[in-house]
């Protein structure tokens, strides 16, 4: 007996122009109209509404450490550091990254998000993600013509430094590992320690049967 199937092969995969690319004003009205739910948070990239990643205490720990060695480095300059807020890169692509380092003051913003002129450096922690952030996201940036982007590795305990954006993606990609030291982009003169913002290495556990 031959079964007829009403669902043929649905994985076939959509050609990139059957997609809306919204807009950062469509993205906004959906979210003051209630479409985009409060307690989900995305991201618009490229376009597209992406679901961001929920985040393990090592990538939060991260965080914390970032924010605070940054701002006692940071403290005398005309810059503050801006955490998990968004970015608008163009009129297609609102980022909430990590972290990023922002010119002016918090009350310099009271009308549009940072826009890529007025950021000195953008920077991601990823655990899961760093595909996504080495590539896709690195793409975005470059594109947007920041200048200066990281991505901290935490499972290899590196950090990915992208300099030199043109269209087609950074043309300059260093990986630095422990106990490098790091100057800041736009104040070289001030400098970090990759161990001083990663998450203290556990001891093994020895085991009482081995």
């Amino acid at each position: 007996m031959t079964v007829f199937n009403p669902f043929p092969d649905l994985t076939t995969t959509l050609k990139p122009s059957y997609f809306k690319r919204w807009t950062v004003q469509d993205y906004h009205r959906m979210s003051e109209f209630g479409i985009l739910k409060a307690n989900e948070r995305t991201e618009l990239i490229d376009g597209q509404i992406v679901l961001m990643v929920a985040k393990g205490t090592a990538h939060v720990l991260t965080l914390r450490l970032l924010a605070s060695v940054l701002e006692d480095l940071l403290a005398d300059q005309p810059v503050f550091i801006s955490t998990q807020d968004p970015i608008q890169l163009d009129d297609f692509s609102e980022p909430e990254p990590d972290l990023a380092i922002v010119r002016g003051t918090a009350l310099d913003y009271v009308d549009h998000h940072p826009r890529s002129r007025e950021i000195c450096l953008v920077l991601e922690v990823a655990d899961s993600t760093l595909k996504q952030d080495c590539e896709i996201k690195a793409k975005l940036y470059a594109q947007a013509e920041i200048t200066d982007y990281w991505v901290v590795d935490l499972p290899n305990r590196q950090l990915h430094i992208f300099q030199n954006p043109t269209p087609k993606g950074y043309t300059s990609h260093l990986i630095l590992t422990e106990p490098n030291l790091i100057s800041l982009p736009t104040f070289p003169n001030l400098s970090l320690t990759l161990t001083s913002i990663l998450p203290p290495q556990r001891s093994p556990v020895n085991n009482p049967f081995d």
